[in-house]
């Protein structure tokens, strides 16, 4: 009879043997709902809420603030003449302007004003002239003549779309007109404010009368409110640039009343400043009682 060690080791390697035989189930075969909790680890999802700001609408007007209550200081001409021209000192004269900005009381989507103006002292008197017109005929001659750089259409046109640009204002004949659209330049002239247009008085039926007209005239417009341009050069003396001055304020507020009463434009201040200057703002006299420096001491040549 066999030790009942000996038993027990055999019985324990058959009980062995069956239960590996055993088929397990797989870990893919479960549920995952019966599945270990090792197994069900899972990361949590978080979600941002994304905290939407809400853009304050701009206002239908342009700021301006009330010139009576800042405490900013007003300036004569005279005043502003003596310190800009302390400022430019070193500076060559006649390669310095001065320069005036016109702040509109105005609406930010109303109409803009955009015109020329010939000033009664011009800033800049030798302008280059180009003319589109039928190439060969008396209208060319007679421009030629009056002084403009060059003139005709398609040859014209195609120094144009070369950008070999050598001109600072384009007066179109109104015979001219269909075949100025037709070339299709205004991305070119548009944006250097070099497109003819009955509007700004470039689109004319006398070419000859035009070119003597443009002789020293500046254009102008109105950008956000604000009217930019230069408006003497430094070596003018007080009572040149109170003409210029003026002349411009009367062109700007012609206009102004010229627009619809439901766009409502007004002048609002006016700044004077110079090529390196400071903004000076203006009180709208030429020269105040305590002012130092009279007019005759900023005459002579700097």
């Amino acid at each position: 009879m066999a030790p009942i060690d000996r038993c027990l080791a055999s019985m324990a390697r058959l009980s062995l043997t069956q239960f590996s035989q055993v088929a397990r189930p797989s870990a893919t075969s479960i549920p995952r709902f019966l599945a270990p909790a090792l197994l069900q680890r899972r990361r949590a999802s978080v979600v941002r809420i994304k905290k939407t700001v809400k853009k304050r609408p701009l206002p239908k007007d342009f700021k301006r603030h009330n010139l009576e209550k800042t405490q900013f200081p007003r300036f004569s001409l005279c005043e502003a003449m003596r310190i800009l021209r302390a400022v430019e000192v070193g500076q060559p004269p006649a390669s310095i302007k001065y320069e005036i900005h016109v702040n509109l009381k105005t609406s930010r989507n109303g109409p803009v004003i955009k015109n020329s103006i010939r000033l009664p002292h011009p800033v800049q008197s030798d302008w280059q002239i180009a003319v589109v017109c039928p190439e060969g005929s008396d209208i060319a001659t007679a421009a030629t003549a009056a002084g403009a750089v060059a003139v005709g259409e398609e040859a014209l046109f195609e120094a144009i779309r070369k950008e070999e640009i050598e001109f600072d204002r384009l007066i179109c004949h109104e015979s001219s007109e269909k075949a100025l659209n037709k070339a299709g330049l205004g991305k070119i002239l548009g944006p250097k404010g070099l497109m003819p247009s009955k509007r700004m008085k470039t689109i004319v039926t006398d070419v000859a009368k035009s070119i003597r007209d443009s002789a020293g005239a500046a254009d102008f417009r109105e950008r956000q409110g604000v009217i930019h341009m230069a408006i003497g050069q430094l070596g003018y003396t007080p009572d040149q640039l109170k003409a210029n001055v003026q002349a411009l304020l009367k062109k700007v507020k012609s206009d102004c009343s010229d627009i619809s009463e439901e766009s409502s434009k007004e002048v609002h201040e006016v700044i004077l400043s110079s090529t390196h200057g400071p903004a000076l703002s203006l009180s709208g006299k030429f020269r105040d009682e305590d002012d130092e420096v009279a007019p005759e001491a900023l005459s002579h040549v700097m």
